[in-house]
């Protein structure tokens, strides 16, 4: 099964997805890319910013949804 099928399932069941979890799950080091390449085939996945610690204080980083 390719990462963008792997990426659509987990999407398509209703849970967020972020890089970090994109790589421990799949071993997806460019979740923006397979993401860009689901919403070309018109799959909508919204983008939402997120906070969270880190060692150096806090980042914001990209969490995936996909809106049905």
């Amino acid at each position: 099964m390719s990462q963008n099928h792997k990426i659509l399932s987990h999407l398509k069941s209703g849970q967020p997805l972020t890089a970090k979890d994109a790589l421990e799950l799949f071993g997806c080091f460019r979740l923006s890319a397979r993401v860009h390449d689901l919403t070309r085939k018109g799959h909508t996945i919204v983008s939402e910013p997120v906070t969270v610690k880190t060692r150096d204080g806090k980042k914001v980083i990209a969490e995936y949804r996909y809106a049905s």
